[in-house]
């Protein structure tokens, strides 16, 4: 074995850029593993794991870029080495061929000066110096950044409230503004239903599940997983649900999120109240129903508000979830007769942060313990009922997001298969704008691995997949849906319904029949927040996009004729935090 790195200095670009480098290295004759990244702490922490570091490597800075190769022989090292400087190489003649993009978000302005969005997706560190910048300039701001803490996300939204425009996150993964893709989105009918959501894969599992049943969307807004935390009050939940109230288009609202803090839950439920349209409340995982009664509607899961919003939609009567059809437990039995008496295990490995969430919480109401990262509750070592979110801060570190990148939920897969304990796996599948070219391929060739190495190992593994799509999704619907099938996975319509089958395999009680917990009135939680001065217009008119960091985040707005301008951001002073906080303080 042979490693060897070499360091770019002051080098900075996207990590989808990166990964891809990093995959076409990998496919080198003679290279063992790959890896380019900037030279943070974290990251070399990572390479270092790896077994790719050298100790040249180790000179890197966090404004420094690292391509690291590990290779059967030096020359076989050095030849991929080459390979990644040229392909960056290229890059950057192709984009001197066309128009110089511009490097700034104040550069971006002057050239499109009726921007009234800006999407940020760069490291956490920088992403309160350029959201602010944003605020400044009255622009609203979906920042997709993770790595962004409490109390900056507690500045940006105070700031944005004073300047009338609304801030999407931090760490928000989707939104559909008239129509428009922003971060992971599906391509989706108009229609009557307003969502606005604390999570993103909650929000598109609601949006496909919808979809499914023909009904479309007026808005979906995510405002990020901590906005409904104590500090932050929902502020951003709060001031789009006001908007949505008064949008003519919406005639049906759903709120989703992971449980509030109290006093936030109580503000939002007196918003919804007072508005009057009628209001599906999905807080996730609460151990108390609210006292509600129309036009609020609380539910359970992300499959029941689907099914509730389009029955309000379509002025029906309110639907119970349906059972578990023949056909699938007719499939869980087969395959559960296979099954080692000592496999009594699932295993969940989640890209989406909110279905791994309502995974966690139903599998822990059927089945008690249930460890998982997601409220770090994980043994060492591991055992038993585990739920993981790969999507979690902890495995992100410098590397995309597993639904850009799936590659990490395939090394949990096959060490997964060598465990004699586990079951049943259950994954998601997440289609749309912004996700992996052909997630349903990667997973299935995932699992076909898995499955061989069970196999040789004398035992065999159940496979459950939850598949977040639409028919018109860019990947293709219809052939990712039958490539899982045909690798053997059983694929779920609901992520929910995935869990039920789960317990089956296990001949746990499905929870089909689970009552609500106790009731809890609504208090009075004072007036609601004003409608963000900015922000009819941007749901009236639709985004005209500025876009820092992903390039990625931009493609499917140039696909669809959006307004949008991609900055070739770079850390701004170079990346020192030193001099980044001086310029803040200068501003």
């Amino acid at each position: 074995m042979y490693r060897q790195c070499t360091i770019l200095p002051g080098t900075y670009y996207d990590s989808v850029v990166l990964m891809q480098v990093a995959q076409a290295l990998e496919s080198f004759p003679g290279v063992q593993r790959a890896a380019v990244m900037m030279g943070t702490p974290q990251n070399k922490t990572l390479l270092q794991e790896a077994h790719l570091l050298t100790p040249e490597g180790e000179k890197a800075t966090a404004n420094d870029l690292l391509l690291c190769v590990r290779a059967t022989t030096p020359s076989a090292a050095t030849e991929a080495l080459q390979e990644a400087l040229r392909r960056l190489r290229t890059r950057e003649e192709r984009g001197r061929i066309q128009e110089a993009p511009p490097r700034t978000l104040e550069a971006a302005l002057r050239r499109m000066p009726e921007a009234n969005l800006v999407s940020i997706s760069i490291p956490g560190q920088y992403a309160r110096y350029e959201a602010s910048k944003a605020i400044r300039h009255g622009l609203h701001v979906f920042l997709f950044s993770d790595h962004v803490d409490l109390d900056t996300e507690e500045e940006l939204k105070r700031l944005a409230a004073q300047q009338g425009v609304l801030v999407m996150g931090p760490d928000c993964g989707t939104a559909i503004i008239r129509g428009v893709p922003l971060g992971f989105a599906h391509q989706v009918a108009r229609g009557p239903v307003g969502l606005v959501s604390a999570s993103g894969t909650g929000l598109q599992q609601v949006i496909c599940l919808l979809s499914h049943q023909g009904i479309g969307i007026s808005q979906a807004i995510g405002v990020g997983g901590r906005d409904l935390h104590q500090r932050i009050g929902g502020q951003s939940m709060r001031a789009a649900l006001q908007t949505l109230g008064q949008d003519r288009e919406t005639e049906v609202l759903v709120l989703i999120s992971k449980p509030p803090a109290p006093a936030v839950a109580a503000s939002l439920l007196q918003d919804a109240a007072q508005i009057g349209k009628p209001c599906v409340i999905a807080f996730l995982g609460n151990q108390t129903r609210h006292h509600l009664s129309p036009p609020l509607y609380p539910v359970s899961t992300l499959e029941e508000a689907a099914q509730v919003a389009g029955a309000l939609a379509r002025g029906e009567p309110l639907p119970n979830t349906p059972p578990l059809s023949s056909p699938l437990r007719v499939v869980i039995e087969e395959s559960r007769a296979r099954l080692q008496p000592a496999q009594r295990s699932i295993r969940a490995l989640y890209c989406g942060g909110t279905l791994a969430y309502e995974a966690l919480w139903l599998l822990r109401r059927a089945l008690g313990t249930v460890q998982s990262n997601l409220d770090h509750s994980l043994a060492s070592p591991p055992e038993g009922h585990i739920v993981l979110d790969l999507g979690a801060e902890e495995f992100t570190t410098g590397r995309p997001h597993p639904m850009i990148d799936p590659a990490i939920r395939r090394q949990h897969l096959l060490a997964v298969a060598q465990q004699p304990d586990v079951a049943v796996v259950l994954c998601d599948v997440l289609l749309g704008w912004g996700a992996h070219p052909a997630p349903g391929t990667a997973l299935a060739e995932a699992w076909q691995e898995a499955q061989a190495i069970a196999h040789r190992a004398g035992h065999h593994l159940i496979g459950i997949a939850t598949v977040c799509r639409t028919r018109e999704d860019p990947q293709g619907y219809e052939e990712q849906y039958q490539v899982l099938q045909d690798s053997g996975l059983i694929l779920a319509e609901s992520n929910a319904q995935a869990v039920r089958l789960a317990l089956l395999a296990l001949g746990a009680a499905t929870g089909e029949e689970a009552s609500p917990g106790p009731t809890m009135p609504v208090s009075d939680a004072g007036p609601p927040p004003p409608v963000p001065a900015h922000l009819p217009a941007l749901l009236a008119e639709g985004p005209r996009v500025i876009n820092l960091g992903l390039e990625l985040f931009a493609t499917p707005l140039q696909t669809l004729g959006v307004p949008v301008i991609h900055v070739d951001w770079r850390p701004p002073a170079g990346g020192d935090p030193r001099l980044l906080a001086l310029l803040e303080r200068l501003r």
